[in-house]
C-alpha cells in the first residue's frame, strides 16, 4: 500500500485509523514525491524536530518509491487521459497514481480524486 501525504502526516500524528489499515498489509511504501512533501510541511514545523526523529526511526520500515523513467512514462499517459476525461488531479498525485500503477499497489488516501483514476484502488480510513 502507498501512503499519500495525508495519510503519512496521520500516521505519524498517531491516528488509530491508519495504523489499522497498514497492520494488515504486506508492504507499505512512500513515494519519494510524498516524503518531499512531508519533509516541506514539516521544515518550519514547532514539532520538527519530533518529526525528522519520527522519520529517522521509523522510514527504514518503509519501501521508499523512486521515480524512474517507467514511472515518467506513467505519469505522463496518466495525466493526458485524465485531463482528456475532464477530470484532472493534482500533479502531485498523479505521479503517487503513476507509482501505484507501476508498483500494482493501492493507494491509502482520504482524496476521493484518485477514485477516478483507472486502476487504482483507494482505501481510507
Amino acid at each position: 500500500m502507498i501512503l499519500d501525504t495525508n495519510a503519512l502526516s496521520a500516521f505519524v500524528d498517531g491516528d488509530a485509523g491508519v495504523g489499522d489499515v497498514l497492520r494488515l498489509q504486506a508492504r507499505a511504501a512512500i513515494p519519494v514525491i510524498v516524503l518531499g512533501e512531508f519533509r516541506y510541511g514539516i521544515a518550519e514545523s514547532r514539532h520538527r524536530r519530533a518529526y525528522e526523529a519520527w522519520l529517522g526511526s521509523q522510514l527504514p520500515y518503509f519501501d521508499v518509491l523512486p521515480v524512474t523513467d517507467e514511472t515518467a512514462l506513467a505519469y505522463a499517459a496518466l495525466r493526458v487521459a485524465l485531463r482528456r476525461s475532464g477530470r484532472p488531479i493534482p500533479a502531485n498525485d498523479a505521479w503517487i497514481a503513476a507509482l501505484a500503477l507501476q508498483h500494482g499497489l493501492p493507494v491509502l488516501s482520504r482524496d476521493r480524486h484518485f477514485d477516478g483514476v483507472p486502476g487504482i484502488r483507494r482505501s481510507g480510513w
